[in-house]
């Protein structure tokens, strides 16, 4: 059995770890932690599914929600650095169905309002991409593309997928395999095989009082965007074999910590895309009021950005991200990733994060 990793002087993020598992309602949990561009931390434990019938392994993978976005948004960033996409031509020069006069820019950084369908939809939308994608470009946008932004909660990563398909051929999923994945050894994917699904993670924890918080003090489009078509937060849906199959980037590629980690490790280091576009991409595009989720918010193209770093979190807790120190005299990058089985906060990577931030002599997040 592949053993654990904590360095020593992260005991104290090992520690909270372990508590962390200890109070997950349902299944369990995955921590990695890179550091001046190793991994330090690697950490994985409690239940793989709901009936406690299966523990957690190494190679296990879950569906960590939103964390997927900026794996999708790296394949455009990718084509954009091959000279295949320009940045800021139309979608319409890819897409020239689509409706939304939006530029690929705008695509990328949540700007283009398009970010809940016209119509009612039944699940089995989720199941046909290329009806999907007729009824997102036939959609207006829910206002006018540059003027806001607000996360395109379930569509995201149809968006930029059908641009990958338009200018390569391939689907996201293959087109992420085969250029990011597999290359670089990252263990995340869209799409999975029977044999990957096999390895996944039962999500637990769904409506009761969770769900109510999350939707408390939401703006008017949230309900639009994030329950139509319904299934996103079903147990039964995002549980099933159908599902996992699919390719829903924006929500459904399932992988494990470590890949996460090693995803955000290659980004950093240039073996993704070149540093010149990462920088690009890594500055806010757009800062205000999210007109989806509420609260403000800066988007860079395709990562969340904060004067602390850049990444996602995701619906239920789940998060992957870089942060950064620049008092050593030079950039100096660490990269947290953390997914979970278990509905909940964000409380808890916030002070697995902070304790490793003591560890390295860096303040606490910002609240």
């Amino acid at each position: 059995m592949e053993r654990s990793l904590c360095a020593a002087e992260f005991a104290s993020v090992r520690d909270l770890f372990e508590e962390v598992v200890a109070q997950q309602a349902g299944t369990g949990t995955a921590l990695c932690i890179h550091h001046q561009g190793r991994p330090v931390v690697d950490l994985w434990g409690g239940w793989a599914d709901a009936a406690r019938t299966r523990l957690w392994k190494p190679d296990s993978i879950v569906q960590p929600y939103s964390v997927s976005k900026p794996l999708g948004a790296v394949c455009v960033l990718l084509l954009i650095d091959r000279g295949r996409i320009d940045i800021d031509a139309p979608v319409q020069a890819y897409w020239p169905e689509f409706t939304a006069a939006a530029s690929v820019r705008q695509l990328l950084s949540h700007q283009a309002g398009v970010v809940a369908l016209s119509k009612e939809a039944p699940t089995e939308l989720f199941y046909d991409w290329d009806a999907m994608c007729r009824a997102l470009a036939a959609t207006a946008p829910a206002w006018e593309p540059g003027s806001s932004h607000g996360e395109s909660a379930l569509f995201y990563g149809h968006l930029v997928g059908e641009l990958v398909r338009r200018v390569d051929g391939r689907s996201l999923g293959r087109f992420f395999w085969e250029e990011i994945a597999q290359p670089h050894g990252i263990d995340f994917g869209f799409g999975l095989s029977p044999a990957d699904q096999r390895r996944c993670v039962e999500l637990t924890g769904f409506g009761g009082e969770w769900d109510a918080a999350n939707r408390l003090a939401r703006p008017a489009l949230f309900e639009a965007a994030i329950d139509n078509p319904p299934g996103a937060r079903q147990a039964d849906v995002v549980n099933g074999s159908r599902w996992r199959a699919a390719e829903v980037p924006a929500i459904n590629g399932h992988g494990s910590a470590r890949g996460l980690a090693r995803f955000y490790q290659a980004l950093v280091d240039g073996r993704l895309v070149s540093l010149d576009l990462l920088r690009e991409a890594i500055t806010a595009q757009t800062t205000g009021p999210d007109q989806v989720f509420g609260g403000t918010n800066s988007w860079g193209l395709g990562f969340g950005v904060t004067p602390d770093g850049f990444g996602m979190g995701g619906l239920g807790g789940s998060y992957a991200g870089v942060g950064h120190r620049s008092d050593t005299g030079r950039d100096e990058f660490y990269i947290v990733a953390f997914v979970t089985g278990s509905m909940g906060t964000h409380d808890r990577i916030d002070r697995i994060e902070n304790t490793f931030r003591d560890c390295v002599g860096l303040a606490p997040l910002a609240p």
